[in-house]
């Protein structure tokens, strides 16, 4: 079911600094809904979903994350010459993921086709397949086989085989669609758990050409290293698709996911890596994924997730204006 703009807009509200003028705004007083009037920008939209995670036999409730985090987005300052726009929500309505996918997919296209930065808001992390389907209709008509890279902050592959896709099946299901289409896949992780991914998962991976860091080579003493390999991968591609599953943190930062982190990355690394590839100039598409509201205390990852996102806009803001 499409939630239509005008309608998600109802969950921008916030506090309002009257007194203080124009530099006091926040996220709710400047967000607009995408128009066929308007291009560029950054485009907020959302897939909730919890059917992914169910059929993963994970803890369902990240349906309602998109709510949550636009409401702990509403009070983010607003930066002077960053538009934002609001694009709607696909809700998926009890098992019907595979449709929702498709829709969002297209949303996501036509948000491309205008010029505009695509953040998505999860839902479990099914997401990814919708994402990076949009980002390939976009990219279809190239004379060339695109070079997409597949950034994904996660302690899980998510590359298991599943009779129907789930939310821990998105990137084996993406590899499939680049063999059918003839394209490389190019997939990196960054905090994988050695100790929440079996060895299937692992060889699944090297027979499928994916690189990783372990989250236990991700301490702030290896951000060196860490960011040689991001740049490294960079180089390979030339369109960049970012994914952030919120249960990469410490379950201390993100408490409410399906699969909490018993280690997890240090949140001033993830922000690092996270600015590096927003600097690449190759940012194309991104999304935040496994926001669990009934699960989060005092809305720490609520706030953990805003955060991210506000820093992504933010510099994808910076590029954009030079």
């Amino acid at each position: 079911m499409l939630i239509s703009p005008s309608d998600s807009m109802l969950a921008w509200q916030g506090r309002v600094d009257a007194l203080e003028g124009d530099q006091a705004l926040r996220w709710h007083q400047v967000i607009r809904p995408v128009t066929p009037d308007t291009t560029g920008g950054i485009a907020i939209l959302s897939l909730a979903s919890d059917a992914g995670v169910r059929r993963n036999q994970g803890r369902p409730g990240a349906a309602e994350g998109p709510f949550e985090l636009r409401r702990q987005l509403s009070n983010l300052p607003a930066r002077p010459g960053l538009p934002l726009f609001e694009a709607g929500t696909i809700r998926v309505d009890g098992d019907e993921l595979e449709e929702g996918q498709e829709t969002y997919a297209d949303l996501v296209a036509e948000l491309l086709e205008q010029g505009r930065l695509p953040i998505g808001l999860g839902g479990g992390h099914e997401i990814a397949l919708a994402s990076f389907l949009g980002l390939a209709k976009h990219l279809e008509s190239s004379k060339n086989p695109p070079r997409i890279g597949i950034l994904n902050l996660d302690a899980h592959f998510d590359l298991r085989s599943a009779e129907r896709g789930t939310s821990g099946t998105p990137f084996r299901q993406i590899a499939q669609c680049c063999e059918t289409r003839g394209w490389p896949f190019h997939y990196a992780v960054l905090g994988i758990s050695a100790f929440a991914n079996t060895e299937a998962l692992f060889q699944t991976a090297r027979d499928l050409g994916v690189t990783w860091r372990l989250d236990e080579a991700m301490g702030f003493s290896d951000l060196p290293d860490t960011l040689a390999f991001l740049t490294d991968f960079l180089a390979q591609v030339d369109h960049l698709y970012l994914t952030v599953c919120l249960d990469v943190l410490p379950a201390s930062d993100a408490p409410g996911v399906s699969a909490p982190s018993a280690r997890g990355v240090a949140l001033e690394v993830v922000e690092k890596v996270l600015e590096s590839a927003c600097q690449s100039g190759k940012l194309r598409v991104v999304d935040i994924a496994e926001l669990n509201p009934s699960l989060d205390e005092d809305h720490r990852t609520a706030r953990t997730a805003a955060r991210l996102v506000g820093r992504i806009a933010a510099r994808h803001g910076m590029l954009s204006h030079g």
